[in-house]
């Protein structure tokens, strides 16, 4: 699956869909976009903040720089469900329930075990998923290359 078509389909095809599989291209390629999307609203920010005057002697953010903040904000806000989705198709399809990412996802908001907890998810996300059909659908990519060795 290549990067827009990865997008593609978490955004507009599968945007709250909790079932199936996803595969680690889908996945992988997806939070590319969510942080290069992220990065591109606080270069954004940041550099129209800095002509408009919210930087240097004055304090505070320019109406032009709230307004980027507030639809960054928005459009981070409505992909944090898509990003929790695609996470849970990927565990998936490694034959995990999604109510692990859930499991980590609270693990992850304690000290010192947060960490673990993300590491682990990471790990998961980075494994390849079982091969063939599994419980929870088709295999996602059954022909790719790099899976069959």
């Amino acid at each position: 699956m290549t990067f827009k078509d990865a997008v593609k389909t978490c955004l507009f095809h599968k945007y709250a869909t909790f079932s199936g599989r996803a595969s680690r291209s889908e996945y992988w390629w997806f939070f590319l976009a969510y942080i290069l999307g992220t990065l591109g609203f606080a270069v954004l920010f940041m550099v129209l903040n800095g002509m408009t005057g919210g930087f240097g002697n004055q304090s505070g953010i320019s109406v032009l720089g709230g307004l980027i903040l507030l639809l960054g904000g928005i459009a981070m806000l409505g992909a944090i469900l898509t990003s929790i989705a695609v996470t849970v198709r990927r565990f998936h399809d490694y034959n995990l329930s999604g109510w692990w990412v859930l499991a980590g996802l609270a693990l992850g908001m304690l000290p010192l075990v947060g960490w673990l907890a993300t590491l682990a998810m990471l790990i998961i996300a980075a494994l390849r998923g079982t091969m063939g059909d599994n419980r929870f659908g088709p295999d996602p990519a059954p022909d790719h290359p790099m899976l069959t060795s």
